[in-house]
C-alpha cells in the first residue's frame, strides 16, 4: 500500500512518499500553501498519480499531549482534504511529537526539512503498522 506524508504548515507542508510495499520512504518537494484551493489540487494531484491509498497528517500535539492551536488548525486541513479527496483514499492523522527535531539532525539528504520531517513521521507510522515501535496513532 502506497502512503503519502504530510507535515503540515499553513504557508508550506512537507510530503514524503512511501514505495508500495511500505518499505521505503522519500522525501518529495513540498507543497505551499496547501489548504488553499491550488494546494489541495496539487496534493489530490499527487495522491492520483502516485496511486496513493492512505495519507498520514502529522497531528502537533505538545509534548505533554495536549491539544494546541496548531493542533486545531490540522484537524481543520486534514477535513478539508478528506473532502476534497472522497473516500477513495483514507486520511489518517499521526502523532508528530518530534519529527521535525530528527528531520534537523538529518540535513544529509537534499529534501527540504518539512519534506524530511513528514518522512520520519511516515516510517514511524509504517513502523506501528508492522508492529513495531513508532509514535503514538491518533
Amino acid at each position: 500500500m502506497r502512503a503519502l506524508a504530510l507535515d503540515y504548515g499553513s504557508a508550506r507542508c512537507g510530503v514524503a512518499l512511501s514505495d508500495p510495499t511500505g518499505t521505503i520512504v522519500t522525501p518529495i518537494e513540498p507543497v505551499l500553501r496547501p489548504g488553499t484551493r491550488a494546494g489541495l489540487g496539487r496534493l489530490a494531484a499527487l495522491v492520483a498519480e502516485r496511486e496513493v491509498e492512505v495519507v498520514v497528517i502529522g497531528l502537533p500535539i505538545s509534548l505533554a499531549g495536549a491539544d494546541t492551536a496548531q493542533t486545531t488548525e490540522t484537524r481543520e486541513f486534514a477535513e478539508l482534504l478528506r473532502t476534497r479527496l472522497g473516500r477513495a483514499v483514507a486520511v489518517e492523522l499521526h502523532d508528530e511529537r518530534l519529527t521535525t527535531r530528527l528531520a534537523q539532525r538529518d540535513p544529509s539528504q537534499d529534501a527540504s526539512e518539512d519534506s524530511r520531517a513528514a518522512a520520519h513521521l511516515l516510517e514511524s507510522w509504517l513502523a506501528l503498522r508492522r508492529g513495531g515501535s513508532g509514535e503514538r496513532s491518533r
